[in-house]
């Protein structure tokens, strides 16, 4: 089979069995076709079915030359973990070319997070004389005090929210569903938006169950959210590069330097496994380090 045909049907593979979100389905498409390209490139013309271990290191061996990142080595080759796991799955094949393939060696990047003064300089910086400013407010207060992914926040719904209980649900990646707890001030902030600003904006009827909405009643997109956080950030002359999931790092940082138990926050971010939560644990150690360095007597 062609690659076009297998790749049309490992799209409706994420999209129906999977139930990937459409951007996550693009980047599994954009990685494995990075593969076929590279075939096309070398006038090979090989077909999936056909590819081996070799060429799978060729075509790593080949991204190295042309200075892809360790990083993004990896992803792709994940993708393509995936595209011939399915293709087992579907009995197209008896062997997985990727099986004895080792990933690039990418190292633990630890993500950028911001001080609690540098939360509160942002929220200071709104303008609440704004009705955007107050819907402002409260999403940025979402992000920080429910450690939402920015998907998350935009697709966050009136009936997902649990105000007497404090809690958020949460349809996380690849549809999963997680309760979160969300402290007083963020609530109180939701609840002045929606009763004094949302209100007053005209609805358009697929998005009316939406909490975050833009002047013209539509769901706020990731690139207006993005743009938001950015703009604060300029107004404070913050000089780290930031973005709306740097609010979601900091939720975790500042509850694991403050003690939390680290499979609660892994729960509350919505994480498969812990080691994605334990890059957290590396922020803190330095934290402590500081303390030892500051306070102890034979430092």
């Amino acid at each position: 089979m062609t690659w076009e045909i297998l790749l049309q049907k490992f799209v409706s593979y994420l999209r129906l069995e999977r139930a990937l979100l459409p951007h996550t389905i693009s980047a599994y498409l954009q990685d494995v076709s990075r593969l076929w390209r590279f075939f096309q490139t070398n006038s090979s013309h090989i077909q999936p079915l056909a590819v081996k271990a070799e060429h799978i290191r060729s075509f790593l061996a080949y991204l190295h030359t042309e200075g892809i990142s360790a990083p993004s080595q990896a992803r792709m080759l994940s993708a393509l973990r995936s595209f011939y796991r399915f293709l087992l799955l579907e009995e197209y094949l008896t062997e997985n070319p990727t099986t004895l393939i080792t990933s690039p060696r990418t190292g633990r990047k630890l993500p950028h997070t911001l001080e609690v003064h540098e939360i509160e300089a942002l929220f200071m910086a709104i303008d609440h004389s704004k009705p955007t400013g107050v819907r402002n407010r409260a999403i940025l207060e979402t992000l920080y005090g429910a450690g939402l992914r920015v998907s998350e926040l935009i697709g966050l719904k009136l009936s997902h929210l649990y105000t007497e209980e404090s809690f958020l649900r949460i349809m996380g990646k690849g549809n999963k569903e997680r309760l979160v707890p969300i402290g007083q001030t963020a609530l109180k902030y939701i609840q002045l938006y929606i009763d004094e600003i949302r209100c007053h904006v005209p609805l358009q009827r697929d998005f009316a169950n939406y909490v975050f909405l833009n002047s013209r009643g539509k769901r706020l997109t990731r690139h207006m959210v993005f743009l938001i956080v950015k703009e604060l950030a300029r107004k404070i002359g913050l000089k780290k590069t930031i973005s709306p999931h740097t609010l979601r790092h900091a939720f975790a940082t500042h509850l694991i330097e403050g003690g939390a138990d680290l499979r609660a926050v892994q729960a509350m971010l919505g994480h498969q496994s812990i080691t994605t939560t334990e890059i957290y644990t590396h922020l803190d150690r330095n934290y402590l380090k500081q303390v030892i360095d500051s306070f102890h007597p034979r430092s």
